[in-house]
């Protein structure tokens, strides 16, 4: 399933992650783990915010992508499943067939 992760990552852990280097190894090992298909990054209410678009296969892939974000940059994580509008046409051309 096509997923949406948000981190918005907590400002003073943020900043020491990135006087120790360790930002950059995040966010590359997260990549490395999820493969997205479109990454963004930007600024929102004053946070550090990174949108992440990949396919999730399984639950259990949860927490060793997550975890990390948890414990070294006190993040705020949603997980949301998403559409594109290929999937969003194919939605409403299956409920219009099921009425």
């Amino acid at each position: 399933m096509r997923m949406m992760l948000t981190v918005t990552i907590d400002v003073e852990a943020g900043n020491q992650a990135i006087l120790t280097g360790e930002m950059p190894k995040l966010v590359a090992a997260l990549c490395e783990k999820i493969k997205p298909e479109a990454s963004y990054f930007t600024s929102v209410n004053g946070k550090r915010t990174s949108m992440f678009f990949f396919e999730m296969t399984d639950s259990s892939q949860m927490p060793p992508m997550l975890e990390p974000l948890y414990e070294k940059l006190k993040a705020g994580i949603v997980l949301s499943p998403v559409m594109n509008l290929e999937d969003l046409q194919n939605g409403f051309k299956a409920m219009l067939e099921s009425r």
